[in-house]
């Protein structure tokens, strides 16, 4: 247990350091201005953010933003790259970050009143896009939703197929009526 928290610090203190990534300058300008490590500065925010998600105002906008704004930053940037493996990591987030918000969506009343409710939504969004090889978004995609896609693919494909027929039909027999009715018109 000692090696893996050991791990995980080495690896955040490398990626405070890591000058490719968007947190570095604001790291850098808050260790030289304190005198403090950027571990330390590190840690601090994340416990005012745990504390802040309990019991401070705009939690839910807060936690949507850390759901939200690193996520997409890094989206935009593997869509820059021509590497096909960092798309479908986040391909593969934001298929969990939906899935996540169609079964959130009806529990919404009964969730809210859950007391950490927004600190642990928080965490989860974290455990989905944490850089590593088998994060929270691809064990569930894995585990959850793949299994489940695949055993319904046909079914939602057929439905859609019939749904997209059934609109065509009905917006051309909307648009004759409506040429036939200006001919008329115009006679």
């Amino acid at each position: 247990m000692t090696t893996r928290i050991s791990g995980a610090k080495e690896s955040v203190e490398h990626s405070l350091y890591d000058e490719s990534k968007p947190w570095y300058g604001p790291f850098k300008w808050a260790e030289e201005k304190s005198g403090v490590k950027r571990i330390y500065i590190f840690t601090l925010a994340i416990c005012f953010l745990g504390v802040y998600l309990v019991f401070g105002w705009a939690a839910q906008l807060v936690c949507n933003f850390v759901g939200f704004l690193y996520p997409a930053y890094a989206s935009m940037k593997a869509l820059e790259t021509p590497q096909k493996g960092d798309d479908t990591k986040w391909l593969t987030y934001w298929t969990v970050f939906a899935f996540f918000t169609l079964l959130e969506y009806p529990s919404d009343m009964l969730l809210y009143w859950f007391p950490f409710y927004w600190l642990v939504k928080c965490v989860f969004f974290i455990w989905c896009f944490l850089p590593l090889e088998n994060n929270g978004s691809v064990i569930l995609y894995n585990k959850v939703i793949r299994p489940q896609f695949l055993q319904h693919q046909g079914s939602i494909d057929n439905a859609l197929s019939d749904i997209a027929s059934s609109a065509s039909k009905f917006v051309s027999k909307k648009l004759l009526q409506n040429m036939a009715g200006e001919e008329k018109k115009a006679e």
